[in-house]
């Protein structure tokens, strides 16, 4: 791993355990039985549904993305801010908790995901999210950094909308990492907008409380581990903010938008905690980036 890739405090003992109520084995059971046959169904209907045109792709991701949360029994909640969508490329910039981000921002807010290049090599996956208009980038090398940007740039600029977690890697969602900036740097070239949003979990019966260790996704977390993590942890909801849009042009460079981004993203308590864990040494690296 490269010294320059950014690494999170989090890790599986330390975050990814869940203390609330627990649904009984055969109903868990029940459920991944549910989420993973929808995902793999989605999966394969990806070919057939790059066919039809960009209104009835659209509105067929949102529905599959909506559905898979719940079929893992994630409750989902979304609350939109009034502003009108931007005209042109749109630059998506979230903080990233678990593996049920991704449904959860296609299903608000579909777009071209960003992704790093090893998945494109990944059997069958890979060539998936090819498929689904994935761009893939090379986060190991710094020198590729320009030819990455450029990448978010044209898709920018052509009036897609791109998808990305900036922080890097995934965090349990007690603190949030630094938004990496490069990618800002591609919604200031392309005068695109940026739209931050917020993810957020609560698990019954303290739904006022963050929940995110039962889907936090961290470390070297298995996947197998998280998915059972989600389907036994009873009340889960997920909470999608979808805030105000921010033009590329307001900031002087792309630090101050993706600090800006970040402010939003984190909220008044959410910065007051990134502050603390931004001061706190930074321990092993989270992995799944």
């Amino acid at each position: 791993m490269s010294g320059w890739l950014p690494v999170a405090p989090c890790t599986p003992d330390g975050c990814a355990r869940h203390f609330g109520t627990v649904r009984a084995p055969l109903p868990a059971v029940l459920l991944l039985l549910a989420g993973c046959t929808l995902v793999l169904l989605g999966a394969a209907c990806v070919p057939l549904v790059r066919l039809l045109g960009p209104a009835q792709r659209g509105r067929l991701t949102r529905q599959w993305a909506r559905a898979v949360p719940r079929a893992f029994g994630v409750r989902v909640k979304v609350r939109r801010n009034p502003a009108e969508p931007p005209a042109g490329g749109e630059l998506v910039v979230a903080n990233h908790i678990s593996w049920l981000d991704i449904p959860l921002i296609a299903a608000v807010l579909p777009g071209r995901m960003v992704a790093k290049s090893e998945i494109r090599r990944w059997p069958l996956l890979g060539a998936l999210a090819a498929l689904g208009g994935t761009l893939f980038i090379d986060r190991d090398r710094l020198r590729a950094l320009p030819a990455a940007v450029g990448t978010v740039t044209a898709a920018l600029r052509s009036g897609s909308r791109v998808v990305v977690f900036p922080e890097g890697s995934t965090w349990c969602g007690r603190s949030g990492g630094a938004f990496r900036p490069a990618v800002f740097q591609a919604a200031i070239d392309a005068g695109a907008t940026v739209r931050p949003v917020r993810i957020a979990y609560r698990t019954a019966p303290h739904r006022s409380r963050p929940g995110a260790g039962a889907v936090a996704f961290v470390g070297s977390d298995p996947l197998a581990a998280s998915l059972w993590r989600v389907v036994r942890a009873a009340g889960l909801t997920a909470q999608v903010d979808v805030l105000a849009p921010i033009p590329a042009g307001v900031e002087p460079g792309r630090r101050a938008l993706a600090s800006r981004a970040r402010a939003a993203v984190l909220g008044p308590s959410g910065r007051q905690a990134a502050v603390a864990s931004d001061r706190a040494n930074r321990p092993a690296a989270s992995v799944h980036h």
